[in-house]
């Protein structure tokens, strides 16, 4: 029997066409020789994510993003995301799905698999979703910060160049600089006062200590003892002569105490003037001599 050339040529298309959709399933990561589970997730923020994304269990690759597609008999509650994972998987209770960004962009759904042994979601289901708080996340979170630090900090670096243009300023840095020289040149004097004549007050101060240590060896060789005997004697002595004084059985101690031979020595002195005052007044009366002998009255 022979087959027609369009009957030839229809089922070379079906092959065709069946071989296009495997290849496109293919390369979407579809393996259209296994079944698969399918499961649902809701999110608020599908971010990048797309059709035929990955999809990790722990980060293992377990299935792909099926479809995505928004809530629309829920608006404002985000979009449904279905996915397709190996057939046969089991998904236990406590299971969650979260959306991690890439830092050079796309997005993959990773599910944080519970630890029920018992519970477990069934195909169909629709496994709860939860926010990353992975790096891009905290790093989401630190951009509205950055932006107020970089604001500060362009705030800082306007003054700074104001500050820096000041005349002023540089008057300081003038300063600056002669003070920083000056304290350059006390610095060498220092080194040399510390050089030159430190070690000469120390040789003076290290003579000095060996006079001090002479001295002291030689008041140790002194016959102290001997000397203070010698000196409380000399004191007894001197006592003994103050008594002396003080006495009146003694010529010294009369002159100094009997106040009778004070005044009989006062009034021979006051006699003594008088009669000298009167030889100087009359000193015929006490004197007579003649060139031609004695002249009868």
């Amino acid at each position: 029997m022979k087959i027609p050339r369009e009957a030839k040529i229809g089922v070379a298309a079906v092959i065709a066409l069946v071989l296009l959709y495997a290849t496109i399933k293919f390369l979407q990561g579809v393996n259209l020789f296994s079944t698969q589970d399918t499961y649902y997730i809701n999110f608020r923020n599908a971010k990048a994510l797309a059709k035929s994304s990955p999809v990790y269990a722990d980060g293992y690759d377990v299935g792909i993003v099926a479809d995505i597609r928004y809530d629309y008999d829920h608006p404002g509650t985000g979009v449904i995301v279905q996915i397709a994972v190996e057939h046969g998987m089991r998904i236990p209770a406590g299971t969650t799905a979260v959306l991690d960004e890439a830092m050079l962009g796309g997005c993959s759904l990773n599910l944080h698999m519970g630890n029920s042994p018992v519970e477990r979601y069934s195909v169909g289901d629709t496994i709860p979703s939860a926010e990353n708080n992975g790096l891009m996340a905290r790093a989401a979170e630190m951009i509205p910060k950055l932006e107020a630090t970089l604001a500060k900090v362009d705030t800082l670096l306007t003054t700074l160049n104001k500050v820096v243009g000041d005349p002023h300023i540089q008057q300081v840095l003038a300063n600056a600089e002669a003070l920083t020289a000056n304290l350059d040149q006390s610095s060498r004097q220092l080194n040399q006062l510390l050089s030159r004549d430190i070690p000469q007050m120390a040789q003076t101060f290290n003579q000095a200590g060996q006079n001090v240590v002479t001295l002291t060896d030689n008041l140790n060789h002194l016959d102290l003892e001997t000397t203070m005997s010698r000196v409380n004697q000399t004191l007894a002595d001197v006592n003994q002569t103050t008594a002396r004084l003080t006495s009146t059985d003694n010529n010294v101690g009369l002159l100094l105490n009997d106040t009778t031979l004070y005044h009989d020595l006062n009034r021979t002195a006051t006699g003594a003037a008088d009669l000298l005052e009167d030889f100087k007044a009359h000193p015929k009366r006490y004197i007579h001599f003649s060139v031609f002998g004695k002249k009868d009255k």
